[in-house]
């Protein structure tokens, strides 16, 4: 097994393929190719260990079991149904499918999702007798198939639960950004550790938690399991290795110049809890302040915010009048600083009378968002 070269596929938020690109090669990926939505590489079972450990932008790393072309919906039972699915992963591990289709004339995904599931247990019974109970809920083992207009990949996941799950934000306040997404952001910033990092509209932590993990060069994946542990091709000696590696690696918590507030005090309550909880309170500095208060803690540095969207009756208008109150906060106070606010109110620039010298659009689940760049030039607040 030790250089046979498997086919991949990893999932990230929509607008961060470059950096989960950049990322895979890190791991040692081969073969690695962007798409909307992810990359597909290929790699030994240690290239998937070290991705689904040190990658911070990808949600799943997939495995590939089996591909072919289909007509009708028995074309894709018939393919599943080849795979010897008892040499993945063992009859007592509970499973669930998931289909995810683009472009496939079928009409029924979840009559798809029911056939694969169909196959799978049709194949343990010959085999071993009986089949895997389904769990959609907490399955040990997640089988996903993924169509085009006339192509099926079968796939393991090697993840388990999404990547960005970290075990770290135990609280949260509502509509907290994902991790994945705010690691993804804090790159598109080109924040480097050492450098001012200020979160003013801090919510349950998220950026701070992230900038923390990249400053003290923790791998976001050491503190969780992984669905890779449970299939038969699991290397046990290969994955301690790779982990005993990531965890030697990480520096002792020390203050990183990273610091955060919020109006809320609730929210700077959940973030001290948060980075409390993870060991990490020492390399951050809170307060609690609202936007227009702040005070910039150093000279330059990077500010990036996830502003409130409003997704409520009378939210618009509230929401119209504090952005000209963070934009006069701005130029009174942060000239130096490179600004970014990932927002989906595309009326914040104007609203604010600052151009953006950056607009990346970004996805928050399924919300389209931009990424704004705002650099506050010092004496000055054109761009």
């Amino acid at each position: 097994m030790a250089n046979f070269l498997n086919h991949f596929f990893a999932t990230c938020p929509r607008g961060l393929e470059a950096i989960l690109v950049d990322e895979l090669k890190q791991s040692g990926a081969r073969d690695i190719k962007a798409t909307d939505g992810g990359a597909s590489f290929s790699g030994e079972l240690s290239v998937c260990y070290h991705a689904n450990l040190h990658s911070r932008v990808a949600t799943r790393i997939l495995m590939q079991v089996g591909r072919g072309q289909y007509l009708k919906e028995d074309d894709i039972y018939q393919g599943a149904l080849k795979i010897n699915w008892p040499n993945w992963f063992d009859v007592k591990h509970s499973m669930m499918v998931k289909v995810t289709a683009v472009r496939s004339p079928l009409k029924s995904l979840e009559f798809i999702t029911l056939r694969v599931k169909d196959a799978i247990c049709d194949k343990f019974r010959q085999a071993v007798g009986s089949r895997p109970n389904i769990d959609t809920r907490e399955p040990a083992v997640r089988v996903h198939v993924y169509l085009t207009s006339d192509n099926y990949q079968l796939y393991v996941d090697t993840s388990g639960n999404p990547l960005y799950q970290r075990g770290n934000r135990k609280n949260s306040i509502e509509a907290p950004l994902r991790e994945n997404l705010a690691a993804g952001i804090l790159k598109l910033t080109g924040w480097q550790p050492g450098q001012a990092l200020l979160d003013p509209m801090c919510g349950s932590g998220t950026f701070l938690l992230e900038a923390v993990m990249i400053a003290l060069n923790i791998a976001p994946g050491l503190n969780r399991n992984f669905g890779f542990e449970k299939l038969k091709n699991f290397e046990s000696d290969t994955f301690r290795k790779i982990r005993n590696a990531a965890a030697k690696a990480a520096k002792p918590v020390s203050f990183q110049s990273i610091y955060g507030s919020d109006m809320d005090l609730r929210a700077v309550r959940v973030t001290k809890q948060n980075l409390e909880m993870a060991g990490w309170l020492d390399a951050v500095q809170l307060t609690h302040w609202e936007f227009t208060q702040v005070v910039p803690p150093a000279d330059s540095g990077v500010l990036v915010a996830n502003p409130p969207y409003g997704v409520r009756i009378g939210e618009d208008e509230t929401l119209a009048a504090l952005y000209p109150e963070m934009a006069a906060a701005l130029k009174q106070k942060f000239s130096g600083w490179n600004t970014y606010f990932l927002t989906n109110d595309l009326r914040l620039p104007k609203l604010m009378r600052l151009s953006p010298s950056k607009k990346t659009p970004l996805y928050n689940g399924p919300l389209e968002c931009r990424l704004f760049e705002i650099k506050m030039v010092a004496g000055s607040n054109r761009k």
